[in-house]
């Protein structure tokens, strides 16, 4: 699998999400932004995104790290990862 290909499937298994995917082929790290995350734990926010990538986790999706934001949490984050 591509990072292309992990966000396309994110994307279109989260309702209005961004994400942004780097990774090697096997191990990828996973920036995901939708407002269906407000609410939610970590732990279900990141559930959300393991469905979304279905039977490919622990298949040919070895690891993915993640980290999930709503779109306000993003923005408030993102300011910080500048400095």
């Amino acid at each position: 699998m591509t990072p292309e290909e992990i966000k396309q499937l994110i994307e279109a298994g989260i309702t209005d999400s961004q994400a942004m995917v780097d990774g090697d082929g096997t191990h990828f790290e996973a920036i995901v932004v939708a407002e269906g995350f407000a609410g939610q734990s970590q732990v279900r926010r990141h559930q959300m995104v393991y469905a979304a990538l279905g039977e490919r986790m622990g298949g040919v999706i070895h690891a993915l790290s993640m980290q999930t934001y709503t779109p306000q949490e993003w923005e408030s984050a993102r300011h910080l990862r500048v400095l």
